[in-house]
């Protein structure tokens, strides 16, 4: 009998077109969760209730609130702490003598901080597409949305919808909170305690880039934990770089403590990972990396599509690595992102069909996916 060697894009092509599987090859066998990323972030403005309502409606499992918070104590959804990229704070001149400089995670910030606002200032600001090559038409519309005003969209509308639909808040720079006076941590827990969300089971995944954080919350709650894993870039031979502020939990620099992300997504890393959290998140290029061609030889990255520009649509796939085989082993599940839909955000494997990226990380037992464009998500799930 005669095999054939295929890659991760083959391999999940012939699973979508092959018989239904009767399992997924998830930790749990389950289907892997759609998670909208900071809403339908690829069509509204990122982090508003109509982004996270735009994305239940197109099936998702759970919405991702970026938490920060405000001068007077309030959890609110922002990207970061910093506000000029996803609002209008910059063209309000009454909030001009705001701008200040900060530190953040090591790097001095000059911007507008939500933390010097209140949350009735915050609320005179509109919110606006952070993308430049996305639809702005929807900039000015929306305001700055509290994560209660969150957990209200969600239980309404899984009460609508007959079904449970969660929210995966992500604790913002901890050490940054910290800092100014403002901890994050003892706000969301007593919040989720009080929708009775403390287990498990609730309709609740805390994420956090940083580690001492989330090794506080395992020890006051049951609800899941997720690790995320940064990383600076990747090079041209699909390496993983790791420059500050992106090469370590930031709380790790601050310790005085070396390594690199790398060393979480080692066995040892993983087995200390899983002795507070549920789970691990890397960024998708450490699962399935990706490199560049100099098919030529000429010391520069080929051009594969002959568009005149070298993006991730002239980088090729890579073997997968055993990341999410080795996490499986220990019980943690894999979590990864952000897929998108842009062309150029797509390597060359995918021939841009954005549903041939979800299938690849179907099919090598992806437990959990953030998307700004959950109805591509959910479609190729199906």
């Amino acid at each position: 009998m005669k095999y054939t060697l295929i890659g991760a894009t083959g391999l999940a092509l012939l699973m979508a077109t092959g018989a239904a599987q009767a399992q997924s090859p998830t930790l749990d066998g389950k289907p892997t969760l759609i998670v909208g990323h900071r809403g339908a972030s690829g069509y509204l403005p990122e982090h508003t209730l109509a982004a996270y309502k735009m994305a239940i409606e197109m099936g998702v499992d759970f919405v991702e609130p970026d938490l920060v918070v405000t001068k007077d104590g309030v959890l609110i959804a922002r990207h970061e702490p910093m506000m000029s990229g996803t609002t209008d704070v910059a063209n309000r001149p009454e909030f001009a003598s705001r701008k200040t400089k900060k530190p953040v995670d090591g790097v001095e910030t000059e911007d507008w901080f939500a933390s010097d606002f209140t949350l009735a200032e915050i609320k005179t600001l509109r919110a606006k597409q952070a993308f430049g090559d996305r639809d702005q038409s929807h900039n000015g519309k929306y305001e700055v949305p509290t994560l209660d005003e969150i957990i209200a969209l969600v239980k309404t509308e899984s009460a609508a919808r007959n079904r449970t639909i969660g929210i995966y808040p992500e604790t913002k720079h901890p050490t940054f909170h910290n800092a100014v006076g403002l901890p994050l941590e003892d706000r969301l827990l007593a919040r989720l305690k009080q929708e009775g969300w403390t287990e498990k089971s609730s309709p609740v995944i805390i994420q956090s880039f940083e580690v001492s954080n989330l090794k506080y919350l395992r020890k006051q709650t049951n609800v899941r934990l997720i690790q995320l894993i940064d990383g600076e870039d990747v090079d041209k031979d699909g390496n993983m770089m790791f420059g500050a502020p992106y090469g370590q939990p930031y709380d790790w620099t601050v310790a005085g403590d070396k390594r690199t992300n790398a060393a979480q997504l080692t066995k040892e890393g993983l087995a200390e990972i899983k002795t507070y959290a549920d789970g691990v998140a890397p960024w998708k290029p450490y699962l399935l990396p990706s490199k560049q061609v100099d098919a030529d030889k000429d010391g520069k990255p080929d051009d594969l599509n002959k568009d005149g520009k070298i993006d991730e649509q002239d980088r090729v796939n890579l073997p997968a690595t055993d990341i999410i085989k080795n996490a499986h082993a220990i019980g943690l599940q894999v979590h990864t992102w952000t897929f998108r839909n842009e062309a150029k955000r797509l390597t060359s494997d995918y021939k841009g069909n954005q549903e041939a990226e979800y299938k690849a990380f179907f099919a090598l037992g992806i437990d959990g996916l953030f998307s700004d464009f959950p109805d591509t998500a959910v479609k190729a799930r199906r």
